[in-house]
């Protein structure tokens, strides 16, 4: 290993290096902090006073180019202050649904070297200055046309960017004005705080809820499919009323009926598209009740005839037909049922008619909540007869007449008994007398 020595003029050249950086760290620990981004006041210096001059006489002049100079500079000032910028007019309020961009304008007139940002009122936060957006928002845009028109764009907007926003110019003191956007929001059903298909018997009450939210809050609007009629009671709960819609997040129905079985419709609308709605579903239990278009016929033999009666139950019946006390199944007779939902059509064949098939048919339904039945008389074929159609329910025994006529157009005296209304029957008019016990036919 060799030792070299460093020549002394090396030393000192390091030396007066190291004391330049020094220097430098020391100068610019001393600056002052930067000046926010607002520029200074434009302002006048004001201007030397001239010399006044004496005359021979002793009396002292001032020069009039000092006058003129005063109003050079009073002309001066007045141009600035005209060149401030200023606003040509309010920024206006902006509505948008959500999820789509919003557009806030201000315009602005004279800029010259000002600059212009964009804030959030309520936060305080900076979003723009000039063309630079500040904010870490994506969905914050800015753009300007001529540096005069300056457009704060929210792509996408949320809820949470409803509120004040302003336009602020940097004079001294600071211009700005303020718009407000609103967020709109179309409805939305709450579930969970919405009625479920319901199931009730009949008379019982049942009350239907619906809830909903949006901005503004939406309106509940109750309705039936196919525009059927809801059945409210009056006032005084004797009788119903037949309405086709009411509003209110509550639809009560008293006293249940098979006519209120159905599906009702929520619907939901505060005027931002689309309108939503859910579908509801009432179930009312209902003992059966039948009814025939005939409970006496005549036939020849040899003749096919078929016979038929028309269930209604809640839940679904058991339907068959009894002749003698004896279940009918094969044989001469062909049975058949077609199921319409709640409505049940059982029809009973006859081919061909014979003497063991008269007499009277039964046919009954039967669910959980009762058991009806309908008799049917079958007859010899006479020259004149009279066929009766009547319906009858559970609920009541009342006897209820649907359809009359005189088979033969012939004239003929027949008393009837039809219970609590009465008929007159003249071939195919019918006239009714109320509280009447007897009708005679002719």
């Amino acid at each position: 290993m060799y030792d070299y020595d460093i020549p002394k003029q090396n030393i000192n050249i390091l030396l007066k290096v190291k004391q330049i950086q020094q220097q430098q760290q020391q100068q610019q620990q001393q600056k002052p902090a930067p000046t926010p981004w607002r520029l200074p006041n434009v302002g006048l210096q004001a201007m030397p006073p001239a010399a006044a001059t004496t005359d021979a006489r002793g009396a002292t002049w001032q020069p009039a180019r000092h006058m003129r100079s005063a109003r050079a500079s009073s002309a001066s000032f007045s141009e600035l202050n005209n060149s401030d910028p200023k606003f040509s007019g309010p920024i206006n309020n902006v509505t948008v649904p959500v999820g789509r961009d919003a557009l806030l304008t201000c315009i602005v007139h004279d800029l010259v070297s000002y600059k212009v940002a964009w804030l959030r009122v309520d936060t305080q936060t900076i979003l723009s200055i000039q063309n630079h957006v500040i904010t870490k928002n994506h969905r914050i845009g800015i753009s300007h046309t001529e540096h005069r028109i300056w457009q704060l764009r929210i792509r996408d907007v949320h809820e949470s960017d409803r509120g004040w926003y302003m336009c602020q110019i940097n004079t001294d003191p600071m211009k700005s004005q303020m718009g407000y956007l609103d967020v709109v929001v179309p409805p939305d059903i709450v579930d969970y705080q919405t009625s479920q298909d319901v199931v009730r018997a009949s008379g019982q009450n049942v009350t239907l809820t619906c809830s909903a939210t949006g901005v503004p809050q939406p309106t509940i609007t109750w309705r039936r499919e196919e525009n059927a009629p809801l059945w409210l009671p009056t006032d005084d709960n004797e009788q119903e009323r037949e309405i086709y819609s009411l509003e209110g997040q509550n639809l009560t129905l008293w006293q249940l009926q098979r006519a209120h079985m159905g599906a009702y419709l929520c619907i939901a609308s505060n005027g931002v598209p689309p309108t939503v709605s859910k579908r509801i579903m009432l179930v009312v239990n209902f003992a059966p009740t039948i009814w025939t278009r005939y409970d006496t016929i005549y036939v020849g033999l040899g003749q096919k005839l078929t016979l038929e009666c028309i269930s209604e139950s809640q839940p679904a019946s058991i339907n068959f037909w009894i002749k003698d006390k004896e279940l009918l199944q094969g044989g001469t007779y062909d049975s058949m049922v077609v199921d319409h939902v709640h409505r049940i059509v059982m029809r009973l064949t006859l081919r061909p008619v014979t003497k063991r098939d008269f007499g009277e048919y039964k046919c009954i339904a039967k669910n959980a909540l009762g058991e009806t039945e309908r008799s049917i008389t079958l007859h010899h074929k006479a020259k004149k007869h009279v066929q009766h159609s009547h319906q009858t329910s559970t609920r009541d025994n009342q006897f209820i007449v649907i359809e009359e006529y005189i088979a033969n157009k012939a004239s003929s005296n027949v008393l009837l008994d039809i219970g609590w209304r009465t008929y007159i029957i003249s071939y195919a008019c019918i006239i009714i007398l109320s509280y009447v016990n007897k009708v005679f036919c002719s």
